[in-house]
């Protein structure tokens, strides 16, 4: 019965609780690198385009346009040669 109220009164104090293991900076999520997928294209003037987001279609006054979106560099959206 002592041991049992020595227990309680030990989880019972301020800072007593079990603390759970700290885990390593390799195991943080954040510590890894993001990966960031993106494809190559060609674009309609030419170049070489390396861009993360999905190919559009884009209603143009010709008519639909492909487009890749969120290309490297300032370009957001870059028509594509088909």
């Amino acid at each position: 019965m002592r041991v049992l109220a020595t227990l309680l009164l030990a989880l019972s104090l301020p800072g007593s609780q079990f603390a759970p293991p700290l885990r390593s900076p390799v195991d943080h999520p954040l510590s890894r690198k993001a990966q960031t997928h993106g494809q190559w294209y060609l674009a309609e003037n030419g170049h070489a385009v390396y861009c993360y987001g999905p190919v559009l279609m884009v209603r143009q006054p010709q008519g639909l346009q492909r487009v890749a979106t969120f290309c490297k560099g300032d370009q957001v959206m870059v028509p594509l040669r088909d």
